[in-house]
């Protein structure tokens, strides 16, 4: 059995992969683009692979696959219709990131809503030592407390943030894009109330059909203006040419950003060119990161695989 795995630097920290030693031969690679993947893969067994897109052009020539493993929650990047039709499995890793995810929402959110830049900046700068006051409010900053939580895609990332959210005391209301996260303890409403009425908005929906620029400045207009968006799902379910023009003209309060419809993001992205970076963050790709997901990942990743090789069926969806 040998397993290829393509691109571990793409998940962008150091992994235990010792757990893949047990099924044979393990070929580790920091990130191959993917025109050359069809040339590394051509005797592997089972490929694993967090961000390489995998369809007919690159596994057409891989006579013995059998297994994709998607290092991701995501797999939209694996073409599954040819792998339906090529008895190739695939098997991905849902949930592993939840807590990990939801945290760095708050994080996000809590930079953005508490002024953290602003007033970090006031006390390193000296500025409070030279003040004749000991207080300083120069930008207000607001609770949690009885806010609306709009959560768009309930699956278990969306479902962490929703505890998370309540235990701040917030009312939590959420769209499901696929319909099928349905939740008794949550009101669910359509996409238009809840931009409507919602004083926070969070992303954790997968990308697909559905949810490709779903949110659009069309439906940022919608939004209060005093209302915060937050992306953790996927990059381009919000269009970044509109949300730029939203926060340049103040349509909503503020936002911020953990994926990129194009990542990395391109330096000539309007994102970076905005009016005020004060109510905008952006990091790169990293809320799924903390050690215990990493180690949760991996772990799960060698779950498919011995699952498959014993024909059950863990995690799969092809």
């Amino acid at each position: 059995m040998k397993i290829v795995f393509l691109d571990i630097k793409t998940l962008g920290y150091e992994i235990d992969v010792s757990g893949l030693h047990q099924f044979g031969e393990v070929v580790i690679y920091d990130h191959v683009v993917d025109d050359e993947v069809g040339d590394v893969i051509t005797d592997a067994d089972i490929i694993i692979t967090n961000q390489n897109t995998l369809n007919e052009k690159n596994l057409r020539n891989a006579d013995k696959l059998k297994l994709i493993c998607a290092a991701a929650t995501g797999y939209d990047n694996i073409d599954t219709d040819y792998c339906a039709t090529h008895n190739i499995a695939v098997a991905n890793v849902p949930g592993y990131a939840a807590g990990s995810v939801a945290q760095h929402t708050f994080s996000m959110l809590f930079h953005l809503i508490s002024h953290s830049r602003y007033y970090d900046d006031y006390v390193k700068s000296g500025d409070f030592s030279k003040a004749e006051q000991k207080i300083h409010s120069g930008k207000d900053f607001m609770e949690l407390e009885s806010k609306t939580w709009g959560i768009i895609g309930l699956g278990e990332i969306g479902k962490k943030v929703a505890a998370y959210a309540e235990c701040f005391g917030c009312n939590v209301i959420y769209y499901s894009t696929s319909g099928k996260n349905q939740h008794d303890h949550y009101q669910s409403v359509p996409l238009e109330e809840l931009l409507q009425t919602s004083d926070i908005i969070s992303i954790h929906a997968p990308m697909n059909s559905r949810t490709k620029h779903l949110i659009g400045i069309e439906q940022l207009k919608q939004m209060k203006k005093t209302a915060y968006l937050l992306n953790l799902g996927r990059g381009g379910i919000i269009r970044e040419d509109d949300l730029a023009e939203a926060l340049n003209d103040n349509l909503i309060a503020g936002a911020g950003l953990d994926v990129f419809e194009t990542e990395p993001l391109p330096i000539e992205s309007p994102l970076l060119k905005l009016k005020n970076m004060d109510h905008f963050i952006v990091t790169p790709h990293i809320g799924y990161g903390s050690i215990e997901a990493r180690n949760r990942l991996m772990l799960a990743v060698c779950k498919n695989i011995e699952a498959f090789l014993s024909e059950a069926l863990y995690n799969r969806v092809v």
